[in-house]
């Protein structure tokens, strides 16, 4: 059973780090991007805006589904403390409550993955959107 609650652990929130830091190295190198991006080499519109908002819909995803990685992690965690104590019959409240504390803490770990990519990703969009501003400022005109 104790394999089981280090599955749990450290399969969710291992996932959760994996994430945490693919939303970091797509935000890192959509930022570098950004800065060094000639907006004189895109004759079009729309290929401007491809090319911009390329990976953003990953830190999104990441940003939207790691409170529920978080939460499914603390709902197996809460399952596994419930079996544990169905097993053993009567458990010292000590017990319980370092089982419920340890569970809570993959959605405490998905939490602190989302909102810093959900910010990630707004900071991203915003800088994609100003570069097009100007694309269609230095171009005159909407696009093509």
């Amino acid at each position: 059973m104790a394999y089981l609650h280090f599955i749990v652990d450290y399969g969710v929130i291992g996932l959760l780090l994996i994430l945490s830091v693919v939303s970091l190295a797509i935000g890192i190198e959509r930022f570098l991007y950004y800065k060094k991006v000639n907006l004189r080499d895109f004759k079009d519109k729309k290929e401007l805006e491809i090319d911009l908002t390329r990976n953003l819909y990953l830190i999104a995803t990441i940003a939207s589904n790691a409170p529920y990685i978080g939460l499914l992690g603390t709902v197996l965690g809460i399952m596994l403390t419930f079996y544990s104590i169905g097993q053993e019959g009567l458990v010292e409240s000590k017990k319980i409550m370092v089982g419920l504390a340890l569970a809570l803490k993959a959605t405490a770990i998905g939490l602190l993955v989302a909102i810093p990519s959900s910010a990630i990703y707004n900071f991203l969009l915003r800088k994609a959107r100003e570069k097009i501003t100007f694309w269609e400022i230095e171009n005159g005109r909407e696009g093509i």
